[in-house]
């Protein structure tokens, strides 16, 4: 069997499903033995970001590594920011890059880079094949450390003669490695710090799930303790009926008198709060001073089965009843009429969503600047799903819907996403055509960096001039998101009026397929 051939009964035997690519000269075995080795399955991506953030959003929805395939240095350059979010979501990603061969690096040819230098900013893991025989081995070492709890993302480069030359047999088949458990003295210690509202729960990573939040809804309960949750997890799960934690602000000026009077946080799979950016004058930690930090569970460890633990223990304890009373989780915003003439603003938005969601939806969020005015009226939605950007980098929103339809292809999937985050990768409207997902993108069209009219002034800037206008606006044109959905394949409306907005997105959630709303925000 050759190295390529090989290398995907690796991928195969351990389960991966899906290789997200863009390939190109030194890739060309590897895609001409997806005809003679069955089980994973090519998915073409016109654009390397679009390979990462499909690859994410799989592995947030299905806890399972995807492959991505990319083509040198360059072409993993292109993929690195998705990968980056990747990262700060800890997921498992398989990131498999094609080399020359051997004898042609010797030549400093005009694609030639150091890949491993590349890829080591966004993974864990990087190893280099540097024999036929290596293949085999190396993939399993890689889809090893992409396993490794919480999850990571792991490189493999293979020089391009080492795909058509002989090889042995395929690499072994890796368990995936479970959390460890907390140990019990650390879950006593933490119950002995639930003393009321001035003690907080801070929950992240894999803790943010119906079982942990059931546990942690008791703990509110019998205890008193705020409960918040990382704003920057892979998955948000979300809806009525749902324990809702605090989402911390974005903020300062929002989130520094949300935690204030806390004397003890708590973290679950998370680390202390801190700002996105520092800011003149503005702190970038967020807890205060007299705070005391306490982990409950690291990334690595078990923090759901922990908290169903500190539950039992809580309710058994002497601080029962010593809690401040228990006002509940966060709640949606109060609902506001509208006029038919009216604009389309961030309320219209999150009253029709939450009002139309179908239950068990996954909600890929991508909004930037509208954000946290339309995230909260999703918690009065059916249940559901949110995906948020991990790390910050834009550009994930429509990649991340389109690996999470292709893992949940049974569940509705909205992408609700800026118009000026939504062409760093509109070409994953092309691949979710293709593969025929059920993926509604809804565009919030202010023609506008909108995030930057308020950094601008955060940052003490002090204003526009005319030159700086012009590094704002994202008008004069005006993006065409009809057209540009419509040509790669995916049928596209735009609308204007609130009742316009409800019509097309009603429509929208009672129809299978792929859709897009250009929502021109007033």
């Amino acid at each position: 069997m050759t190295g390529a051939e090989i290398l995907l009964e690796t991928l195969v035997a351990n389960g991966v499903e899906f290789c997200f690519m863009n390939p190109g000269t030194s890739e060309m075995h590897f895609v001409a033995a997806l005809d003679r080795v069955h089980g994973c399955r090519g998915v073409l991506c016109l654009f390397e970001g679009v390979c990462a953030g499909a690859a994410d959003g799989y592995a947030r929805m299905t806890g399972k590594p995807a492959a991505i395939l990319t083509h040198l240095g360059p072409g993993l350059g292109n993929a690195l920011s998705n990968l980056h979010n990747a990262r700060k979501a800890r997921v498992p990603v398989v990131s498999i890059v094609g080399e020359h061969t051997r004898s042609h690096l010797n030549y400093d040819a005009p694609l030639s880079a150091d890949i491993s230098a590349f890829a080591k900013p966004v993974s864990e893991f990087v190893r280099t094949a540097m024999r036929p025989d290596d293949v085999g081995p190396a993939a399993s070492e890689t889809i090893a450390a992409a396993l490794a709890a919480p999850g990571q993302v792991a490189t493999l480069i293979i020089p391009a003669d080492l795909s058509w030359s002989e090889a042995k047999g395929a690499g072994s088949v890796i368990a995936a490695s479970a959390p460890q458990a907390v140990q019990v003295e650390t879950i006593r210690s933490a119950a002995a710090l639930l003393t009321g509202e001035r003690t907080g729960l801070l929950l992240g990573g894999k803790s943010l799930n119906d079982r942990a939040f059931e546990a942690v809804a008791r703990i509110a309960e019998t205890t008193g303790v705020r409960v918040f949750m990382d704003r920057y997890a892979p998955k948000l799960p979300s809806g009525r009926g749902r324990f809702q934690p605090h989402r911390i602000p974005y903020f300062p000026e929002a989130a520094l008198p949300l935690l204030a009077n806390l004397e003890h946080m708590i973290l679950v799979e998370s680390q202390a709060p801190v700002t996105f950016f520092g800011y003149p004058n503005s702190p970038s930690y967020l807890l205060p001073e007299q705070c005391k930090v306490f982990t409950l569970a690291g990334r690595t460890e078990d923090g759901t089965g922990a908290m169903e633990r500190l539950a039992l223990l809580a309710a058994g304890s002497a601080n029962v009843g010593h809690g401040a009373p228990f006002a509940g989780s966060a709640h949606a915003p109060a609902g506001v009429a509208f006029q038919e003439s009216d604009p389309i603003s961030a309320a219209v938005l999150g009253i029709t969503i939450a009002g139309l969601l179908p239950e068990n939806a996954i909600v890929s969020d991508e909004m930037i600047s509208m954000g946290p005015q339309v995230l909260p009226y999703l918690l009065a939605a059916k249940k559901h799903d949110q995906l948020p950007v991990t790390g910050g980098s834009i550009g994930q929103g429509l990649p991340v819907a389109l690996g999470a339809a292709l893992a949940c292809p049974d569940r509705k999937v909205v992408a609700l996403e800026a118009d000026g985050s939504g062409m760093y990768t509109p070409q994953a409207l092309w691949t979710i055509a293709r593969e025929q997902l059920d993926v509604v993108t809804v565009i919030l069209a202010n023609r506008r960096y909108r995030i930057l009219d308020i950094e601008m002034k955060r940052t003490g800037a002090h204003g526009y001039g005319p030159r700086a206008e012009e590094m704002i606006s994202i008008g004069r044109p005006n993006i065409d998101w009809v057209k540009l959905s419509e040509s790669m394949g995916v049928p596209a409306v735009r609308v204007e009026t609130p009742g316009q907005f409800a019509a097309e997105f009603r429509k929208a959630m009672e129809t299978r397929g792929a859709r897009l709303i250009e929502a021109v925000i007033g």
